[in-house]
Order: C-alpha cells, then structure tokens, then sequence
C-alpha cells in the first residue's frame, strides 16, 4: 500500500533521515508562519478579495470594485537599504508599512485606488516573531491604503542571505476609470505646485544616511542628533506617509492635474515625469522648512543643498499639481484630510535650457 504523508501525521525529518531542514529550510517553520499572518491579512479585505491565503494565486472581482470602464495600474517597489537599519535596531514593523507605502503611492500618483497587495519575503532562515512583525506593518499599510492583501511568498533561501538579513518586495494593482487618467497636456503655466508634508526620510538614500551615521561614529542605539526623545535607529524608521485616501479626496474636486510621489531622485528627478515637454516647476525652497531629519544630514554629512534635492524628499512626499482657480480647493481638501500643505511653487514655461525643475533660494535656504 502506498503511504500517504501529510501534515498532521508527519512533521519535518521524523522519518531520521537527511531532508531539508539539514540543508537549513525549515517547512514546519514556514507553515507556523502562514498561520502566524493569516489573522493580520483577514483585516485588510475588501470588496472584491475572492480567497484568502493559501491558494495558488490571490483572486479579486474587479466587477465588484463599481468601477464602469476600468483600467488597471500596477507598481512594485522595495524598501532599499533601510532593511539595514532595521536590523540593527531590531524593529521590523515599519519596513511593512514602507513597502506598501512605496507602491500604493506610485499608483495613486496614476490618479488610481489600490485595491491590492501583494508581498515577497526572502530570507536566510526564517525569524517567526520579526517576520510577522514585518507582515503586521504590511497589513497596516494596507489598512491606511484601502487596499486588501490578497497573498505573497515567503522564501527561505540559506547561504543566499546572511544570518539576520531579509529582503522585501511589494506589488499593488489599483483601478481608475479611464476617462479619469492623467493628461498632461492639460497642465498649463500658472498651475500651482503643492507640496504634501513627509513623515521624514521615508525610504530612499538610506546608503547615503547610512554614510553619514558612520562618518559621525553615531551609535544606531544612541540619541538621534536631531531627535533627543528617541534612538537613532527609531528615529530614522518613521515609515513612509501613505497619501492615497487624501489624494482620492483631492482628485474629486476635478482640480488635481498631476501627482508626483516624491522617491528616489527627491524633487529633482520626480516632478518632470509629469510635466509635459515645454514647462518647468518653478519651486521656492523658502516655502517650507526642513525638517530636522534633513538639517542634521545637510550639517553632520555635509550634503550640499543641490544633492539633497536630488536624493531626499527633503520633506515634500507627494507634488500636486493644482489647476491655478481651484488650488485652494484642493489645498482645503487635503488638510481636511490630514494632510500637512503648502504652495510650494508655480508651473511656468521652459526658457531655452531649462528642464524640469527650477529651484530659487535653495543654497540660502538649506546650507549648513
């Protein structure tokens, strides 16, 4: 009679042979785990999730998200660097909700809802308790997103990753009406530029800020420089502001005619990717201050003001470009909201060599 092996009859190397766990894969691990994160992935559903975990492939009812001509905007990210500091602080919730928030924001600056997520997990040997830590930032990621985590893959790949060391990747898919897409031919000169306030470094030029903690000799468990109630490590780990539910608002004023999620490459490489050939943004770096997070990396690491432009967020996490009659409207909407916002430019047309970004006041206003 063949012999059937299941679950509950036979865990992991009872038979006292050679098996994978020897080669430093633990499956009964593995399985704890998908039980441990089930519970925070329930919390996230949403109309439209059709299975929970477990199955092969997540499956979403887009009929059931109402919208009547839907095309669909997908985005995937990671956290970066940042991983690093993590671990060497030894909390893990925030990198979850960085990593949602790296891809719902890519796909709300489409003009879209994300409506789901999915995560993968590489690691050397699976941590039970920081992993699901990981997971619960994810689910609340997802929760401040509207967007429903529908499954992922963990995978447990020894000698590819150093004791302690894990990867992430995200992938989102959201919906907008395809009358609703961007056009950006629609921005003209005279369109406001409004800058939404970042809850700090979010999760780019964490190998520059790395940099810099070195070259101070700062202790990841030391007071941070720049903020006397926390350690460093925490400090640095406020996870990224996830914008999508004040931007939802925002675009039904019929005001918003383009979104720009300000990541890697700061102001200076993201606000071009929405404006059409001819106009540049016109910024004013007096508009607003930088945040503390930021003074201290231009001052210990010596960044000069153009390289923080063109690294960091340097305290704008979301670019809105606002039709000129109806910027206060939507200023009025995003901080009812929540949202911290200022005019923090204008869109002009491009004199001859000019691409872009243009920024006035900069090396006054953020020197060290």
């Amino acid at each position: 009679m063949e012999e059937k092996i299941t679950k509950k009859r036979q865990k992991q190397g009872d038979d006292g042979g050679f098996g994978y766990r020897d080669a430093g894969v633990d499956i009964d691990a593995g399985d704890a785990f998908v039980e441990a994160i089930r519970p925070l992935a329930e919390t996230t559903m949403r109309p439209g999730v059709m299975a929970g975990l477990g199955g092969f492939g997540g499956l979403f009812d887009l009929k059931a998200t109402g919208y009547a001509d839907p095309v669909l905007v997908a985005a995937t990210d990671g956290v970066g660097t940042k991983l690093l500091v993590a671990e060497a602080a030894g909390e893990h919730a925030a990198v979850g909700v960085d990593l949602v928030a790296m891809c719902v924001n890519d796909v709300v600056a489409e003009g879209a809802e994300p409506v789901l997520f999915m995560d993968y997990l590489a690691t050397g040997k699976l941590d039970v308790a920081a992993m699901r830590e990981v997971v619960a930032g994810v689910a609340e990621g997802c929760r401040q997103a509207g967007c429903a985590l529908i499954g992922g893959e963990t995978a447990e790949m020894p000698g590819m990753y150093a004791p302690g060391r894990y990867d992430l990747a995200g992938f989102a898919l959201g919906v907008v009406e395809r009358a609703q897409i961007f056009d950006r031919s629609r921005i003209m000169p005279g369109d406001a530029v409004l800058g939404v306030a970042s809850s700090g470094l979010h999760s780019n030029g964490f190998s520059l800020v790395r940099k810099v903690v070195e070259k101070a000799g700062l202790d990841y468990a030391g007071p941070a420089p720049f903020d006397g109630d926390r350690p460093l490590g925490r400090a640095l780990l406020d996870p990224t502001r996830i914008y999508v539910k004040s931007c939802l608002k925002a675009l039904k004023t019929g005001g918003v005619r383009g979104l720009a999620h300000i990541t890697g490459g700061g102001l200076v490489e993201n606000l071009p990717r929405v404006l059409p050939d001819g106009l540049v943004a016109v910024l004013d770096a007096d508009a607003w201050a930088l945040p503390p997070v930021f003074e201290w990396l231009v001052e210990a690491g010596g960044i000069a003001p153009a390289e923080m432009a063109r690294t960091f967020n340097c305290g704008i996490g979301m670019a809105v470009i606002a039709e000129a009659g109806k910027a206060e409207l939507v200023t009025d909407t995003l901080l009812g909201a929540g949202e911290l916002v200022l005019q923090i430019g204008v869109v002009e047309t491009a004199d001859q060599g000019e691409a872009g970004v243009v920024f006035e006041n900069l090396e006054a206003a953020w020197k060290a």
